[in-house]
């Protein structure tokens, strides 16, 4: 079992640059936080939460780094590109993307919207980000234990469709760990359990009443989300796991592929 990384050491981050995708609020957000306590200039992503961004963007600029925000839709490739131009303008380069965006669970979307935002928009946004990412850059791709391992243990029918396309992204992410390691770019999957306060773990709880406390029983703890947020920001900063794999809080309820 991963014990909670403490924050990362002052100064280990001064002069990289890191873009978090969904980063105006939650995990997102405490992520963008540590790596900017360790010295990283920051890019905050946002789809439509301009004020809660605005804000953590204030906060972070007290910390005495740089701050872009930038709003854009991932699952369209124009404002994705924008959004790289932007970072590009601003920055020239970029040390840290952390895949954090994702969802599927919310209501009135088309009927592959989950695929659309989990699988190919996460290729999408890697493969625009290739020009910014050179030798000794990272990318950390977010997600779950109930979505890593769906393809052996069962996950609650409210989540499976997400659980399948996150794993559909991971899988399709994964392909292009070979032509990362040949640019120098480091590439890791942080998988933890269902995460407390998290706007899945609502929208979970909302349709499965109980379903978040049977998991903490079953688990015996469930991460918060700045424990989580720790571990996908030292994610960005400790060695390559040999199978690019991070895996966070207890795992055996889950069976191995």
């Amino acid at each position: 079992m991963t014990e909670t990384s403490p924050t990362l050491p002052a100064g280990s981050l001064s002069g990289k640059t890191a873009l978090v995708t969904g980063s105006s609020r939650g995990i997102g957000a405490d992520t963008t936080r540590y790596l900017a306590e360790a010295g990283a200039n920051v890019v905050i992503n946002y789809r439509n939460k301009a004020p809660r961004a605005e804000k953590l963007a204030t906060e972070l600029r007290g910390l005495g780094v740089e701050v872009l925000v930038v709003g854009a839709d991932l699952t369209d490739a124009d404002s994705v590109q924008a959004m790289f131009d932007e970072v590009g303008r601003v920055f020239g380069s970029l040390d840290i993307l952390v895949l954090n965006a994702s969802g599927g669970m919310e209501s009135g979307m088309a009927e592959d919207y989950a695929l659309q935002l989990n699988r190919d928009a996460q290729v999408r946004v890697l493969e625009t980000a290739l020009p910014l990412l050179g030798d000794g850059s990272r990318v950390v791709f977010v997600t779950s234990h109930q979505a890593h391992f769906i393809r052996t243990t069962p996950t609650m029918p409210e989540y499976e469709p997400v659980a399948l396309s996150k794993r559909a992204g991971e899988d399709a992410l994964r392909e292009r760990v070979p032509a990362l390691r040949e640019r120098g770019i480091g590439f890791v999957v942080v998988s933890g359990d269902m995460i407390e306060g998290t706007i899945t773990a609502t929208l979970l709880e909302r349709a499965n009443p109980g379903a978040i406390a049977a998991r903490r029983d079953d688990a015996g703890k469930l991460y918060n989300v700045s424990e989580f947020a720790a571990e996908v920001a030292a994610a960005a900063l400790d060695p390559v796991p040999a199978d690019n794999t991070r895996l966070v809080g207890d795992t055996s309820s889950f069976a191995g592929e």
